[in-house]
């Protein structure tokens, strides 16, 4: 009777406390829908009715089927690669009074015995064949891997084989039963594939916990101490600049001139370095946070941002040297920044990173072209624009804009702009990986954002678009 005990009102209250209402989905992508996507739809429908037509004409009777499904729920059950290979020679004994013994590759030119129900009398004198055939009395399968298979053994394998089901007597059996042992093996070779793979990924996982231990001690911390010296520098720097102003009237004007434009150099780059290298420890622990290897994605750590002074700001004037080297300049004619300061909750250091990568391939992709004046032009611009209901009714977003001058981006290459590794074929002579847009795209995504791209006269507007969240 204690819960009579309890005051009544607390979980009345508890129970009236309002709940954040659910937000409704991202206005949705038209290319996730089959209809936009005629040749994926056809070509995977074709591929389900031609493996339907396969099954049939196989006519597996009702315990052959029921072997196969028993076999692949009892493969999630049993975690440990020993009850998993016993699972392999044990179902058709149990099911057909069928002997079977399972051979696997340890190495591309090694093989072993890995599972049986009884030692057989002697093993083969030869290596298995690469097709399934009757050696003797007994009938081999082959066990293929995947395309990728021989990289998680660490070894190749020839023929793609990684092992055989041999069985016992099946020399003898119809070619029916025969088709069904092939199937069967099949079958193990895809989740021995699965198990080998999850197996690679506890070990990468693994090594990845013991690298970011290494990070965090051998990059992050000494990183810091970098801003001990910088202060020291400073220190120094400042401390010249007093000498200059404290010189004795006696001091030769070109011995006061010399120090006074050393003094003023060693600040100007003091200035510059110490900017990069604030920009460089926030990109260094943005990325390398423990957070991301122990969840295996990029976790984000939103705080309230001032989109100009914190994100924009700083990169401009960290790419405002590249930009003058390769003759862009930078204008803001097009839209420029609001006069009203602009807040999000984001991950300052991910999203100052979207704005490097756009500025990276600005300096690297902007082209001159001929104005409507008939001048030639090459610069890049910058800005955003507010849209009050960029992610439905009421809920407001920030279209953020980067354009470059140059051509426009071919329509045929359009749709892979955001994918990894994907490069416009104009862009070739000019280093790069296909990376700095996947990143975005994944960053934004992450934030509840989207991203685009717009083709125009002049050249192109890649622009990205994020949710103005409410936040203190």
């Amino acid at each position: 009777m204690q819960s009579e005990d309890k005051p009544m009102h607390a979980s009345k209250l508890q129970e009236e406390e309002p709940k954040e209402a659910p937000r409704p989905p991202l206005p949705p992508d038209p290319a996730q829908c089959l209809e936009n996507d005629p040749v994926r739809n056809e070509t995977m429908a074709r591929r389900v009715l031609q493996k339907l037509e396969d099954a049939e004409g196989y006519a597996f009777n009702p315990d052959e089927l029921r072997m196969l499904t028993v076999f692949f729920e009892l493969s999630q059950e049993f975690d440990t690669r020993r009850d998993f290979l016993t699972l392999c020679v044990l179902l058709p004994m149990i099911f057909f009074d069928q002997e079977c013994r399972l051979y696997l590759r340890t190495g591309s030119k090694a093989w072993k015995l890995a599972r049986c129900l009884k030692l057989p009398a002697a093993l083969p004198d030869f290596e298995p064949p690469p097709r399934p055939a009757a050696r003797g009395a007994n009938f081999f399968a082959p066990i293929f891997g995947r395309k990728d298979t021989g990289e998680v053994l660490g070894f190749d394998i020839p023929d793609n084989v990684m092992g055989w089901l041999e069985v016992a007597g099946g020399a003898a059996l119809s070619r029916h039963r025969q088709l069904y042992f092939e199937k069967y093996a099949g079958r193990i070779g895809f989740q021995l594939h699965n198990r080998l793979a999850r197996s690679k990924n506890r070990e990468h996982l693994s090594f990845i916990q013991s690298l970011v231990e290494d990070i965090g001690h051998n990059v992050i911390v000494p990183n810091m101490v970098f801003k001990l010296f910088f202060n020291r520098l400073n220190a120094s720097i400042s401390a010249l600049a007093r000498c200059v102003e404290e010189a004795p009237p006696e001091t030769p004007a070109e011995f006061t001139a010399s120090l006074n434009f050393l003094q003023s150099r060693l600040s100007a780059q003091y200035a510059e370095i110490s900017s990069h290298y604030a920009q460089t420890s926030l990109f260094l622990e943005t990325l390398l946070r423990r957070r991301h290897f122990q969840e295996g994605r990029y976790v984000l750590e939103k705080r309230r941002v001032n989109l100009f002074k914190q994100v924009v700001a700083p990169q401009v004037e960290r790419y405002r040297p590249r930009m003058e080297d390769r003759g862009i300049t930078i204008d803001l004619s097009m839209g420029g920044i609001p006069d009203k300061p602009v807040h999000l909750m984001a991950d300052l250091g991910l999203i100052a990173q979207v704005y490097a990568n756009l500025f990276s391939n600005a300096v690297k992709y902007t082209r001159t072209v001929t104005g409507p004046d008939g001048l030639p032009l090459k610069f890049m611009a910058y800005g955003w624009d507010i849209l009050p209901d960029a992610f439905g009714e009421g809920q407001a977003g920030v279209k953020l804009n980067v354009f470059t001058t140059g051509v426009a981006i071919p329509e045929s290459e359009r749709e892979g702009l955001f994918q990894p590794g994907f490069r416009s074929a104009s862009t070739q002579r000019e280093h790069g990986t296909g990376h700095g847009l996947a990143f975005v795209h994944q960053v934004v995504e992450l934030h509840g954002g989207r991203v685009g791209y717009e083709p125009s006269e002049l050249g192109n507007n890649f622009y990205v678009v994020l949710p103005l969240e409410e936040g203190e």
